[in-house]
């Protein structure tokens, strides 16, 4: 491949939007710089970690040489088919939500929503273009950062080839993140199924959705194209959604899915699907029961595997498993000390936010710990995340059954949103506020909030535990009323109050009446 033969790349429908996409994070007439001599840091992958890296390095504004390789889009799976374009539907799919349910407001909302499918994704992938320039070839050139598209392939232990271009580097960061994992059924390769990285590309309904997963992923997109006008049926192998969610959170959200007639198919097996003149059929048995059904379109959401095929990493002597991904220790870094990885490609935590923050691990640990001093540990992060359904969930530390099968002594306090004033006005009654604290003390361990914000709320819950605030000077903040997040101060009074032991009363009655 030469300098001016890198694969093009297509994202359809080939539309102005789209196009416009395509000329910031992948352009066409783009010219690979000449390398120079060595790079001191060499990124692979320009997703959210390998932009963070690149960027970060080049922001210190101490003249180091930073290059940045990326074999398709610039923005990786976040701007191009993750959080922008599926936070970008969900947000049309809320207003869905919101009519249908308008009539227990008082307001007298037609019960038939016309949704106009096409320009819901129009506005999907026009504003997937208008931010994309934060992630685009220009502005990382301004950066300072040299931008090479194309295939990176190691070489040896210090050396990248891509096309015909030779990088050295002095130090590197692997951030190829990961794609979604290909179903393993009979026949559906043959019937043809969609991704995360092929379903934003729609611009018709699909009347009859599958959804093959409940994770994440699967929730969040079920819901979105149920209100979106889809009937949809979403497949499980477990025997409830959100399985690795706490059991009553995601019983809230299961149920929300059942009273929007989302067909429910757990502990559910798929065994094979055919291709139809009245679609795709998909034959499964759910609790030794066999059945099937027909559908128009499936999404296969349920799994991804690390980015790491192509890259040759046997030569730079970087240990990898296929399922796992890239190997790496507590600082991330590979076992070529020169070389590190972050994000999907490496992590469990397959979150932007993760990435963004493992990405800041590695611009410390490879550029700012000389000997090995003041290095970061990937273990210290405290990660909270969000499943985007409505209500939404969001977790962080640890869970209920975390903390069972550790054994640890731990205590619980869960403030149901049915007593807190705001969530009553705003007729959102059924999500919760969860939280473990160890034993004796009033450490938090974890938190979980189900809610329609529950996102916007469990940062606070996760400063609390990255600054070491416990319970007790949480329960001396001042919340707005009403609002929902209170219930946070709620939880943190019922702890203040397990405080009121006989002996401390004895006490209080004593300074009662000395004052």
């Amino acid at each position: 491949m030469s300098n001016f033969e890198f694969q093009r790349a297509i994202v359809r429908p080939v539309d102005e939007y789209n196009q416009k996409l395509v000329s910031r994070v992948h352009p066409p007439d783009w010219v690979n710089p000449q390398p120079a001599d060595c790079y001191d840091l060499l990124v692979i992958g320009a997703g959210t970690a390998g932009l963070v890296v690149a960027a970060g390095a080049a922001g210190l504004d101490l003249g180091l040489k930073v290059a940045l390789v990326e074999k398709h889009l610039l923005g990786g799976d976040c701007l191009n088919f993750g959080c922008v374009p599926s936070k970008t539907i969900i947000r049309s799919a809320r207003v869905v939500g919101e009519i249908w349910r308008a009539r227990n407001f008082g307001i007298n909302a037609p019960q038939y929503v016309d949704v106009d499918f096409p320009a819901v994704m129009q506005r999907m992938r026009q504003i997937r273009a208008s931010i994309s320039y934060q992630d685009s070839a220009e502005r990382l050139q301004k950066l300072g950062i040299d931008v090479f598209l194309g295939s990176a392939k190691f070489v040896n232990s210090n050396t990248v080839e891509v096309g015909d271009r030779i990088l050295q580097f002095q130090k590197a960061a692997i951030t190829t993140g990961a794609t979604a994992a290909r179903p393993s059924i009979p026949g559906i390769e043959q019937a043809g199924y969609l991704t995360n990285q092929t379903v934003f590309s729609l611009i018709q309904r699909p009347p009859r959705l599958a959804v093959l997963g409940a994770g994440p992923v699967g929730c969040e997109l079920a819901q979105a194209f149920r209100r979106l006008g889809c009937e949809v049926v979403l497949f499980h192998r477990h025997s409830q959604i959100l399985n690795k969610e706490d059991a009553d959170a995601a019983e809230i959200v299961q149920n929300f899915f059942l009273k929007e007639k989302i067909r429910l198919l757990l502990d559910c097996q798929v065994q094979r699907v055919e291709k139809t003149r009245d679609g795709k059929t998909i034959y499964f048995s759910c609790n030794g029961k066999e059945d099937w059904v027909t559908v128009d379109e499936i999404l296969a959401a349920a799994g991804r595997l690390p980015n790491v095929e192509g890259l040759n990493l046997e030569s730079a002597d970087v240990e990898y498993d296929c399922s796992k991904g890239v190997k790496v220790n507590d600082y991330l870094q590979t076992t070529n000390p020169n070389i590190f990885a972050a994000g999907d490609v490496c992590m469990d935590w397959k979150f932007t936010h993760a990435a963004d923050a493992a990405a800041r691990i590695v611009i410390k640990n490879a550029l700012l710990s000389p000997f090995g001093w003041g290095r970061y540990k990937l273990s210290n992060l405290v990660i909270p995340w969000v499943t985007y359904t409505d209500p939404e969930i969001a977790r962080v530390g640890m869970s209920e059954r975390q903390v069972q099968e550790k054994g640890m002594k731990v205590n619980t306090i869960k403030i149901p949103f049915s007593s807190v004033d705001r969530a009553i006005a705003d007729g959102e009654e059924e999500g919760f506020v969860k939280i473990l604290y160890k034993k004796g003390t009033d450490e938090i361990l974890g938190a979980t909030v189900v809610a329609r914000h529950a996102g916007e709320m469990i940062s606070q819950i996760t400063t609390a535990m990255v600054n070491k605030i416990g319970l007790n000077k949480l329960s001396s903040v001042i919340h707005p009323y009403p609002t929902q997040a209170e219930a946070i101060k709620k939880a943190a009074d019922v702890y203040r109050r397990t405080l009121l032991t006989p002996k401390t009363k004895r006490f209080l009655k004593l300074l009662t009446r000395l004052s």
